[in-house]
């Protein structure tokens, strides 16, 4: 007797995770393996959070709170969006969740039915596709290449709408790509939504802090005030603030969305633990110089990476504009032989071979809908990067191309 849920069959585990698992396998044989699967600050949380986390688990009563999140934090994220973003939003009109991951959950929850269509630009986050198709929704995924920057274009978008599509996912700046957008180019997606409203926007907007090269970051809700009441401004704590353990994500939306998105985190794990709560509130309201510090040594990161690969014969790397992420292009690569005699047929080869060989984790283009890439995390340290790099090179060395 089959006691699994039938919409589970279509739904794949995280590959990030599986990677990071299989290099955690591999690791617990003895042998030293980098992983670099994960998008992961390397940095402690700074010490302000955590002490006003403490102090409020050790002087407060901890009770459930609203699913929509405090009211404190609610605040605070209003402020945050307000100043940061030239948004305004009511109270009412933000939520709060274990994450971003399960601000998109609790949004496609409340509104995708059966064979609507998810517009997901690939390269897309691994989590996109697998959240829509366990809704029953039908993820559509135009292919943004490396000559547009890997950015969706109006004319992509256009040809990507149907009388079925629900949602438009947006990733500022991407993951696994770095990809950032122009206002004008927001607003020329904004241009094609406006003929289609049957479409909602989900704006990812995770690393907004992560951007390079003197990028100033737009969001969509800015470059489209005309769409906001059919727009989801996703955020949070984990990335920028090195808050990933945490989980605490937001969203501001319309009245409507974000009460029907409370009514099913109220039937679900009912709300965000209080003390991470606390945790991120202090982090929006206080001093943001360690924001700046890891912005400033992830751009470091990146320039170090984006030399090296540089170096490598077989490997392209354009440089990303933002997040902490290295989408390694290998077609050069595929129909390779390894030492062993295996051919390399694919970009899920690839990241094994590296793995195998190089002891370096990373994850294939595949997962994110783009291929023949791998991603890299640039969220270590220099040195982890330059030995994972070396160790990569090393081993492609050994391929009979």
């Amino acid at each position: 007797m089959n006691k699994i849920a039938d919409r589970l069959a279509v739904v794949k585990p995280s590959a990030s995770m599986a990677v990071s698992q299989a290099a955690k396998k591999l690791a617990a044989t003895g042998i030293d393996v980098i992983d670099l699967g994960l998008g992961e600050p390397d940095f402690t949380t700074p010490a302000h959070i955590t002490e006003a986390a403490f102090d409020a688990a050790r002087t407060n009563r901890i009770l459930y709170t609203s699913p929509l999140g405090t009211l404190e934090l609610r605040r605070a994220v209003t402020k945050k969006f307000n100043q940061e973003n030239g948004l305004d939003f009511d109270v009412d009109e933000i939520a709060v969740a274990n994450g971003a991951k399960q601000i998109i959950f609790n949004a496609l929850m409340a509104t995708l039915n059966e064979r609507d269509e998810a517009i997901l630009p690939a390269p897309y986050f691994v989590s996109y596709p697998e959240m829509v198709k366990l809704f029953g929704g039908v993820p559509i995924t135009p292919q943004c290449t490396v000559e547009n920057g890997f950015r969706l274009t109006p004319e992509m978008l256009e040809e990507s709408i149907s009388p079925h599509t629900k949602w438009l996912f947006l990733n500022l700046p991407g993951n696994p790509s770095g990809a950032v957008y122009t206002e004008a180019e927001l607003k020329g997606l904004g241009e094609v939504l406006a003929k289609h409203p049957q479409v909602m926007v989900l704006s990812d907007e995770i690393y907004e802090h992560i951007l390079f090269d003197g990028r100033q970051f737009v969001s969509f809700g800015k470059a489209c005030p005309e769409l906001r009441d059919r727009s989801l401004i996703i955020n949070g704590v984990s990335k920028a603030y090195a808050m990933t353990g945490w989980r605490v994500g937001y969203a501001a939306g319309s009245h409507d969305l974000i009460q029907a998105m409370a009514m099913v985190q109220s039937q679900s794990c009912t709300s965000v633990c209080a003390v991470a709560q606390t945790a991120a509130r202090v982090a929006l309201e206080g001093p943001q110089e360690e924001v700046s510090r890891f912005r400033e040594a992830f751009e470091r990161r990146r320039d170090l990476v984006v030399k090296r690969v540089a170096q490598i014969d077989g490997l392209t790397l354009d440089p990303p504009g933002g997040a902490f992420y290295a989408y390694i292009g290998c077609e050069a690569l595929i129909g390779a032989l390894t030492p062993q005699g295996a051919v390399l047929e694919d970009d899920k080869a690839v990241a094994r071979y590296l793995l195998d060989e190089a002891h370096v984790a990373a994850v294939p283009g595949e997962a994110y809908g783009l291929s023949p890439f791998f991603r890299i995390s640039t969220a270590t340290s220099e040195a982890l990067l330059n030995e994972a790099i070396t160790r990569i090179a090393a081993a492609i060395t050994k391929l009979k191309r």
